[in-house]
């Protein structure tokens, strides 16, 4: 080993602190505190940490938490389900609207919708009058909502929704 400044030519280790020369045998006297230094090469420059991965499981997170998420305005429609075999008594005409992909109808009559809730209105009494709507045929589900909107609209409240 070569000898550097600061340290001992002996393996590197420097002699105890306290100012004085080691002791001949080699041991320090009781007491006195003894530092360990080794020659490990030359000092290399801390690395820093990459953030690339880090970075990537954030953008993981946020893509999983917006496709999760849910946006807008989420609204509950009241409708009442038929049950089968039900005692209820029906009074009045028959009013049975049907939602199919080409448009609907009125107790099997075709009619654009401005018509079937002005014929429906001759038909019943008073609000609470039920009017039974059945999608048909592969009618879309926004077609389904939008009629009991319409109906809603319209004054009536109860509308049941059958198979």
């Amino acid at each position: 080993m070569t000898g550097a400044p600061g340290r001992a030519a002996s393996g590197g280790i420097e002699p105890p602190l306290g100012g004085g020369p080691a002791p001949a045998s080699g041991v320090a006297p009781v007491g006195a505190a003894m530092t360990a230094r080794f020659d490990l090469g030359p000092r290399r420059r801390s690395r820093r940490p990459s953030l690339t991965p880090m970075i990537d499981v954030v953008f993981l997170l946020l893509v999983f938490f917006m496709l999760a998420a849910r946006f807008g305005i989420e609204a509950r429609l009241p409708v009442s389900v038929a049950v089968p075999g039900g005692s209820a008594q029906w009074s009045g005409p028959p009013r049975l609207v049907e939602v199919r992909p080409d448009g609907q109808r009125l107790n099997g009559v075709a009619m654009a919708m401005p018509d079937l809730l002005t014929a429906l209105g001759g038909l019943v009494q008073g609000p609470d009058d039920p009017v039974i709507l059945r999608a048909r045929d592969g009618a879309v589900l926004q077609d389904l909502v939008a009629m009991i909107e319409a109906l809603e609209a319209a004054g009536l409240r109860r509308v049941m929704v059958v198979e």
